[in-house]
């Protein structure tokens, strides 16, 4: 499989991939590929970026991440054991230009339109994880109807959107080298005090022409970005750290204030960091 812009060895150029991700630490730099991913994580936590936004990962959770959607799942660095992935990869024309298309799969053809923005299974998953488990002893056919068994159970599940905003071109090898870099940076450094000129330095950009090119390529600020990366990080917290009073969480997650930390908490997850907690914890 051909990863774009970033050259990743991958398995045998099958119509049909499956492969089996088993690390301390996933393959973590941005990068995109023709393929659509159907990902499973059978073991492991940490935080997905999918074009223009930033979430979670954790166990059982079942991904569809579309064609050319640049994207990075980040192992978080206290793990202590492996991650393990288990993914099918494909394209729309895999099997035949209009292979989909054919009336005899009209019940699951609509799935692709939804798969540009990728997305998270909510329901059913149970049946779509007894299919991926299938799939380690399957033959390549079996594989196959595996495939469209998992696509017939996605196709009347329940999902949310991973991306909010689709860059609809390809990255160049430049951009997404860029790109790449700043997202790297940001991740490693968002619980710190970043400032624009930091990050424009990173992608060798004036700190005006950065902002416009990450605005033309997310749709959103980078200060919005780094906020919202902040609160993600905080939700990982309140969750699973019942000790960490709101404030220490708060300069943990990068806000120098609690005050400021509040109202940017409510204003993404649209409830308080206390209302979280008790819900998640």
């Amino acid at each position: 499989m051909k990863v774009l812009p970033f050259k990743i060895p991958k398995p045998e150029n099958n119509a049909l991939i499956y492969q089996e991700d088993i690390e301390l630490v996933f393959y973590d730099k941005l990068h995109q590929h023709d393929e659509i991913q159907i990902s499973f994580i059978e073991k492991g936590n940490g935080t997905l970026l999918v074009g223009d936004r930033i979430s979670s990962f954790a166990e059982n959770d079942i991904f569809v991440i579309g064609s050319n959607l640049p994207h990075a799942f980040k192992s978080d660095k206290n793990a202590v054991s492996n991650s393990k992935m288990l993914s099918l990869f494909f394209t729309a024309s895999s099997f035949g230009d209009t292979f989909f298309d054919l009336n005899d799969f009209a019940e699951i053809n609509h799935c692709f339109t939804n798969f540009s923005q990728g997305l998270v299974v909510q329901t059913n998953k149970n049946a779509i994880i007894d299919a991926f488990f299938k799939l380690k002893t399957a033959s390549k056919l079996e594989r196959f109807i595996l495939l469209l068994e998992i696509l017939k159970i996605i196709s009347v599940s329940k999902y949310q959107p991973l991306s909010n905003f689709v860059y609809t071109k390809k990255y160049s090898d430049l951009e997404g080298k860029r790109m790449r870099n700043v997202f790297d940076f940001t991740l490693e450094n968002a619980y710190q005090n970043i400032t624009l000129d930091d990050v424009a330095s990173v992608a060798n950009m004036t700190k005006n022409a950065f902002c416009k090119y990450f605005k033309k390529r997310t749709n959103k600020t980078f200060v919005s970005f780094l906020i919202e990366l902040r609160v993600e990080n905080a939700c990982k917290l309140l969750s699973t750290d019942k000790d960490l009073s709101i404030n220490d969480i708060a300069f943990k997650s990068g806000f120098n204030n609690t005050s400021n930390f509040n109202r940017q908490f409510k204003m993404i997850k649209h409830m308080s960091p206390n209302t979280f907690r008790k819900t998640n914890l």
